[in-house]
C-alpha cells in the first residue's frame, strides 16, 4: 500500500511539474506530418530529465535555482537571458544569476 501510494505521488508530482511548471506538457503542438507532436513530447521529457540531472549533480544549478521561488520564474529568467545574450558557456549563465550580473555581450562577425 505505501509502495503504491508513493509511486502515485512521484506520477503526480512529476505530471504537475510537467504541466504548470513552464514545461508546457499540455501545449497542443498540433499534428504535424509523421508524429511531430510526439517528437516535441519527446524533447520535453528529455529537457525535464537533463534538469532533474542537474538539480541532483550540479552545485551552479542549484545555487541558481534556489535564487527563485517557484520554477516557473526561474526558467522564465532563464529565457530572458538566451534572448538578451549570446552565452559562451551554460557556467557564465548559472553564475551570472547566482551574482546578479549580466554577461558581456559577444559580437558576432556578421559580414
Amino acid at each position: 500500500m505505501r509502495g503504491g501510494r508513493a509511486r502515485w505521488k512521484i506520477e503526480n508530482e512529476t505530471f504537475n511539474t510537467l504541466k504548470n511548471q513552464g514545461y508546457n506538457l499540455e501545449h497542443n503542438y498540433g499534428h504535424g506530418e509523421q508524429h511531430l507532436s510526439t517528437v516535441l513530447a519527446m524533447l520535453m521529457m528529455l529537457q525535464f530529465l537533463i534538469d532533474q540531472v542537474q538539480e541532483v549533480a550540479c552545485p551552479l544549478f542549484k545555487a541558481a535555482r534556489n535564487r527563485f521561488h517557484s520554477r516557473r520564474q526561474f526558467w522564465d529568467f532563464v529565457r530572458s537571458r538566451f534572448l538578451e545574450h549570446l552565452l559562451p558557456s551554460w557556467e557564465v549563465l548559472w553564475k551570472s544569476i547566482i551574482y546578479g550580473f549580466k554577461p558581456e555581450v559577444i559580437q558576432l562577425d556578421t559580414s
